[in-house]
């Protein structure tokens, strides 16, 4: 059995450790605090904490982190990080600089877009994060070190977080909500519940079970097609939790008093049409859900395409004649493959064809 990582423990799980060795509880609490406050990368580090305790605490738990393998900066100031984990498996992770078109508020926020999977099983047809399908999900220390990572390496503190890197989130809830748990937590991260967002490609049971947690989390649902014919041309996962299911789980997520978003990727000729945007401003209407349209990003492999910049303005004017709240997404990181798994599958490939030295 794998050795778990000090990240993967709250404070709690800390403090009844501690306890089972006979140590004072506050021990926990200066753990919590090397980890997150003053951010070492080692037991030594912990000079406050005895010796023995140290050596202890080493056997008992794994205290990796990620490595950088790439780092690409875009025009925008969007920062792409590719990790390789201790398995020597590859996930992503992009820094993102806010602005009012993001969120459809001004803000100076900075936002990480992190991986919950290493690939993705659910085989959306214009992402690239499942075209090398899916590996394993990422344990909660794995999410949570990303964040640390990308501080460490940026200098910057992220004060938002979207988890929409790859894989499907609410495939992974136990170890997601675990990770969120630190992240959220005042002797973690201290990020605010409403400055985290949850993305799913719509795992209506899941969404369920995420409606009865606590924090007011905001739900992005990934639907980029406003009926079921489109949907399912595109969204596998349509075919077994179509727009019926998924909006109904989505009532109950709403009657929490939980915010909710629709992410729609706007594609050339497939999920671009007049119709689709009078059906989407429906579906948002009644969801009291905001929209965020999204130019797509081409992946090399994929023939899908982005309309044009007449076409996303024309689809933008019909959500707001209804009424919608929406806005268009000035895309980030275009010019660096910033979307999801490109920069991974890219170097995956590279290393597959890349001659052997002897």
């Amino acid at each position: 059995m794998p050795t778990p990582s000090i990240q993967s423990l709250t404070l709690d799980d800390l403090t009844q450790h501690f306890a089972m060795q006979g140590e004072p509880a506050y021990r926990a609490k200066q753990v919590t605090d090397w980890l997150y406050k003053k951010r070492v990368d080692s037991f030594d580090g912990m000079t406050d904490l005895p010796a023995a305790l140290r050596a202890r605490l080493a056997d008992d738990f794994a205290f990796v982190r990620p490595v950088i393998v790439r780092l690409l900066g875009s025009k925008d100031t969007t920062r792409k990080f590719l990790f390789r984990l201790a398995d020597g498996n590859l996930i992503e992770s992009v820094l993102i600089p806010a602005s009012p078109a993001l969120y459809g508020e001004t803000s100076d926020r900075r936002t990480a877009c992190v991986s919950t999977q290493v690939g993705c099983a659910y085989g959306c047809k214009f992402c690239a994060s499942g075209l090398d399908g899916f590996t394993r999900n990422l344990e909660a220390a794995e999410i949570v070190d990303q964040l640390l990572a990308i501080e460490a390496e940026s200098g910057e503190r992220i004060d938002n977080i979207v988890f929409m890197g790859m894989g499907e989130p609410l495939a992974n809830l136990t170890n997601l909500l675990r990770a969120i748990r630190v992240i959220n937590a005042p002797w973690g991260l201290e990020i605010g519940a409403r400055h985290i967002t949850i993305s799913t490609s719509g795992l209506a049971p899941q969404i369920r079970k995420l409606a009865l947690e606590p924090a007011q989390f905001r739900l992005a649902i990934s639907l980029h097609g406003a009926t079921d014919e489109v949907r399912s041309q595109i969204m596998p996962v349509n075919r077994k939790y179509n727009l019926a299911t998924l909006f109904d789980a989505c009532d109950a997520y709403v009657a929490q008093k939980k915010r909710l978003m629709f992410e729609y990727i706007l594609i050339a000729d497939v999920n671009d049409t007049d119709e689709q945007a009078h059906q989407l401003a429906e579906h948002a209407l009644r969801l009291s859900a905001k929209v965020n349209l999204i130019p797509y990003n081409a992946v090399e492999g994929l023939a899908w395409s982005r309309p044009s910049r007449n076409r996303q303005e024309n689809f933008l004017h019909i959500l707001r004649d209804h009424d919608a709240v929406a806005t268009l997404r000035r895309e980030k990181g275009h010019d660096i493959d910033a979307a999801c798994g490109q920069l991974r599958l890219q170097t995956k490939r590279a290393s597959e064809i890349a001659p052997v030295e002897n």
